[in-house]
C-alpha cells in the first residue's frame, strides 16, 4: 500500500527522511551532522538524486555515493522496492515541497525526521478509510 504525499517542508527534515530510509547505519557521523552532505544512489538501485547549483562527490558506501551539496534546487527519491517515489521541490531558500507516494515503511521515517506530522497521517488515514467505504457502496450497488 502506497500514500499519497503532498507537503512543504524543510531540506533538511527531507535529507534525514532520505538517510533514515537508506543509510543510517552506515552514514559516517560527521556526514550526519553535516546538513549539506546528502546521499546519492544509481537509477537501478532506486534513484536518489540531487540537482544543486553545485555538488562534489565525497565518498562511496556501499550503493551509496555522498556529496556535499550547495543551493539544493530539487531531489528525487525512489525506494529500491519501488513502491516510494518522491520529490522535493525548492520553494524559498531550503523550504520545498514534497510530493509522490510513500510505502508504510516510508511514511513512518517520514514521521521519524518530522516531514509529516501525527495529524497529517491521521488525515491520511481518514480520507483513505472514507475512500474505502465509498468504493465499497459503489461495488456493492452494481
Amino acid at each position: 500500500m502506497s500514500v499519497q504525499i503532498d507537503v512543504r517542508t524543510p531540506l533538511e527534515r527531507f535529507r534525514r527522511f532520505m538517510i533514515y530510509n537508506t543509510c543510517l547505519s552506515f552514514i559516517p557521523k560527521g556526514y550526519l551532522r553535516d546538513p549539506t552532505i546528502f546521499p546519492e544512489r544509481s537509477a537501478e538501485k532506486g534513484q536518489i538524486y540531487l540537482e544543486a547549483a553545485a555538488k562534489i562527490e565525497l565518498a562511496q558506501i556501499r550503493d551509496i555515493t555522498f556529496v556535499k551539496a550547495i543551493d539544493v534546487l530539487g531531489v528525487i527519491y525512489n525506494s529500491k522496492s519501488g513502491n516510494t517515489k518522491l520529490r522535493w521541490r525548492q520553494i524559498s531558500g531550503t523550504l520545498g515541497r514534497l510530493t509522490g507516494i510513500a510505502s508504510l515503511n516510508s511514511i513512518v521515517n517520514l514521521l521519524e525526521s518530522k516531514v509529516i506530522t501525527r495529524e497529517y497521517v491521521e488525515s491520511l488515514i481518514s480520507s483513505s478509510t472514507a475512500l474505502t467505504q465509498t468504493q465499497d457502496r459503489e461495488t456493492g450497488a452494481e
